[in-house]
């Protein structure tokens, strides 16, 4: 096969694309870190970097880029902000990289474009490969011209690989000074919520031998299918308990109107109560205590999943506090999640109100409430040094221009 030199490619690049229109905000003050994921897999991982590194630094912001199949983040904002990539064109790069003047760059996986990392090396920007992977570190289009990928490589100050199968195939790139080291693949990792410690020692003590789950998120076209599997959780535990979480506060009526139309024994959270030994369900009315919430419930159904056009709730949340999870078909938002919780046995699927009955009564058996919980946690867990090494990057990078 003839291959063509590298100062041809440039020139194919820009009839290869047609121009498109971009979302434009205003740059922020301060620090703004550029982060583009490459799949949903990484960019689920990137927002919950992203929402880290925008907590511990003063006056730091991420520019979160996709590609354009995947929307905008759930918790955009704070810190946060998203648009999709623009396409590999040099004037369209230029534009881009002018527009934002990113203090750092952080790419995921690879699928590289040359142009906007050209852009960005001429800016000075320094430029970081994370969970680099073989198969993503070139393109269909590159086979003739088979010094781009390496070119492009070159441009990243440091590479951090998923595994040594891509730590050595960089190797024998001979890449020059590129710092090149293993760290594992970037996941989303354990989201530890705040709470109450008195509130979480009292229900302790007063649910102390009763069963307990949770729904949580719950959208109120779920309630009935929720209200049904517990009905049958108290025929076989008669002192069971069941928390429910609204979605959306502002609908609490609705879950309050099913509760008294079932003649349920409810009390509601933000009425300052606590549960009695005759309480069969708690409606948990308030926001900011889900640490709470995963903590006292062993089992978690995730709700906002059942219906057809929901899309899910984060699993990482009940992962991280010791709660077995329960979700239903249509989690599509956080699909990569589930999956992975639910190979390692630490999730289950169900589907209507008998299936959701017959996981709950299986799981609030304390050895198998355990025993998915702690599939959960070792889940959840495995992001979180990878996560720790990218972040301790960044700061040793910020660290060097402080000192420049």
């Amino acid at each position: 096969m003839r291959q063509l030199p590298i100062k041809n490619y440039l020139p194919a690049a820009r009839r290869s694309v047609t121009s498109s229109s971009q979302t434009r905000t205003s740059r922020p003050k301060g620090r703004l870190i550029w982060a583009h994921a490459i799949d949903s897999a990484r960019y689920d991982a990137l927002v919950q970097l992203a929402e880290r590194l925008v907590m511990q630094g003063d006056d730091v912001h991420v520019l979160l880029t996709t590609s354009m199949k995947l929307s905008p983040p759930d918790r955009a904002g704070n810190g946060l902000i998203w648009q999709p990539l623009p396409e590999d064109r040099r004037n369209a790069a230029e534009d881009f990289i002018t527009h934002w003047k990113p203090d750092l760059c952080l790419w995921t996986g690879g699928k590289l474009q040359a142009h906007i990392l050209a852009s960005a090396e001429r800016a000075n920007i320094p430029l970081l490969l994370i969970d680099a992977e073989q198969k993503l570190l070139g393109r269909q289009n590159w086979r003739w011209f088979p010094d781009v990928s390496r070119a492009s490589l070159k441009k990243f100050t440091h590479i951090r690989t998923r595994d040594s199968k891509t730590h050595n195939f960089l190797r024998k790139m001979d890449l020059g000074g590129v710092s090149i080291e293993i760290t594992g693949p970037l996941l989303e990792g354990a989201v530890v919520l705040p709470y109450v410690e008195t509130d979480r020692d009292e229900l302790s003590v007063l649910l102390r031998g009763r069963a307990v789950w949770m729904a949580a998120m719950l959208q109120p076209e779920e309630i009935e299918a929720v209200l049904t599997a517990h009905r049958e959780v108290c025929r076989l535990s008669h002192r069971a308990l069941l928390i429910i979480v609204p979605d959306d506060l502002k609908q609490t009526e609705a879950y309050s109107a099913a509760l008294k139309q079932q003649k349920w024994r409810c009390i509601n959270w933000s009425d300052g109560q606590f549960p009695e030994e005759t309480t069969q369900v708690i409606l948990a009315d308030t926001r900011g205590e889900m640490g709470l919430w995963y903590r006292i419930a062993p089992v978690t159904f995730m709700g906002s999943s059942l219906r057809t056009g929901q899309t899910g709730r984060d699993p990482n949340e009940p992962a991280a506090h010791g709660s077995a999870i329960l979700y239903g078909p249509n989690v599509r938002r956080y699909r990569n999640s589930y999956d992975r919780y639910a190979k390692s046995g630490a999730a289950r699927a169900i589907t209507d109100a008998r299936t959701l009955t017959i996981g709950v009564q299986r799981l609030i058996m304390p050895e198998q409430a355990a025993k998915m919980a702690l599939a959960a946690w070792d889940v959840a867990s495995q992001g979180a040094g990878v996560m720790d090494q990218i972040t301790d990057l960044v700061q040793d990078q910020f660290d060097q221009m402080d000192t420049r």
